[in-house]
């Protein structure tokens, strides 16, 4: 790809990113090096049930630092988590944040660390790099391969009360420490492990194909795919496969790297009105979403799409450019169906609630500026056909 003079790509992760088989167990020596005495341990009910947050307890209390779990988090994050949270962290009296769970918990501990440094409310730093401040500091444990929240400068909180998903994107919300173990992603259900994995490759895609996309995020990018294209299946059909685990885990965190310095696009641009008026699971959102959003942009960057195909392993030498591209998209297909995608229209969505909202979700996403990253551009009418090509059952 080639940039105008005037381009200056950054790249922002962690300062630490530890990986592997039994890197939550660091999260007491990671909290020595921070030089604070008590922990916010931030998470949700189901993580909290499988005693993954007691052990974190456990593990902080070894190295002589103190704990209070909050466990208060809900699937994609609301501000009314947050200030939940931070309620608890100032009556505990605590220094630093762990979170520990999926990308709603890290999200949850991202702006509840912000928030305890900046004035004002969250809605004040909704955009890129509004945010004046550093945070608290924070250790972010993901329990799935899919969000990579854990290296991203991106958090996305809920208002509720105006059903908008808020996106934050700032270094300042850059964990402190990333500690990334596969043991933990052992106990996530099928339909889970499919919908994050899928996220997690739509980071990847999303990345490669963005207008922001530079060199350094292009690598991370189809390394990822690779990595995530070749270990989705075994991770889903057999959870217990912990070298499928580790390369959703490791890949998810690189895509998070990718996406986070390169931007999203249009899938996320759409993901996040769905999640904002129907409750539904952020990975979950982008995944329904990712074939059809596809189909729709590979013709605005055919040599990416290629590239995408070879990274999954599609036999396309000799194909002319478009038909190159198409491999992508028939490598996604036969992914989602192998494991078991549903269609947005699967996903217990009232059809008559969405034909009634369908028009000021396009006006959301191209408001949330993901569309403007895409390498075709979408206009109002068409992001709202594609919604309801999405809704409509796979033509074969």
């Amino acid at each position: 790809m080639n940039f105008p003079k005037t381009t200056a790509p950054s790249f922002t992760i962690p300062p630490t990113v530890i990986t592997g088989i039994g890197a939550s167990e660091k999260v007491g020596e990671s909290a020595q090096r921070l030089g604070a005495r008590k922990a916010l341990v931030v998470t949700d009910p189901g993580i909290a049930k499988l005693g993954y947050a007691d052990k974190i307890v456990t593990q902080l209390k070894s190295a002589e630092i103190d704990a209070s779990i909050f466990a208060g988090v809900t699937p994609d994050p609301t501000l009314q988590n947050v200030n939940d949270g931070l309620r608890q962290y100032r009556d505990e009296d605590c220094e630093f944040i762990v979170s520990i769970g999926g990308g709603s918990s890290i999200d949850c501990g991202k702006a509840i660390a912000v928030k305890l440094t900046n004035d004002g409310e969250l809605a004040d730093y909704m955009g890129v790099d509004k945010i004046p401040n550093p945070g608290a500091p924070l250790i972010a444990i993901p329990t799935t391969g899919g969000t990579g929240s854990e290296v991203t400068k991106v958090t996305v909180i809920t208002d509720t009360e105006r059903n908008v998903k808020m996106m934050l994107s700032s270094p300042r919300l850059l964990a402190t420490v990333a500690l990334v173990d596969p043991l933990l992603s052992l106990t996530t259900p099928p339909h889970l492990t499919s919908a994050v994995g899928v996220d997690a490759l739509t980071h990847a895609i999303e990345a490669y194909i963005s207008k922001r996309a530079h060199p350094i995020t292009d690598a991370l990018a189809l390394k990822s795919i690779r990595m995530m294209s070749d270990s989705l299946r075994q991770a889903w059909a057999d959870g217990d496969n912990i070298d499928a685990r580790t390369q959703m885990m490791i890949g998810a965190s690189i895509a998070g790297m990718a996406f986070s310095n390169s931007s999203v696009a249009l899938v996320h641009g759409m993901s996040r009105p769905i999640g904002a008026y129907f409750h539904i699971h952020h990975g979950l959102s982008n995944a329904v979403l990712l074939l059809d959003v596809m189909e729709f942009s590979a013709v605005g960057a055919p040599s990416r799409f290629a590239d995408i195909a070879r990274a999954m392993g599609e036999p396309i030498d000799g194909l002319s450019p478009m038909q190159q591209a198409d491999g992508a998209i028939a490598a996604v297909e036969r992914l989602i169906n192998d494991i078991q995608m549903p269609r947005l229209g699967e996903i217990g969505i009232d059809r008559d609630k969405f034909e009634a909202v369908i028009d000021q979700m396009a006006s959301d996403a191209i408001a949330s500026g993901s569309p403007a990253n895409n390498p075709r551009q979408a206009t109002h009418a068409e992001i709202v056909a594609l919604y309801r090509k999405c809704f409509a059952p796979r033509k074969t």
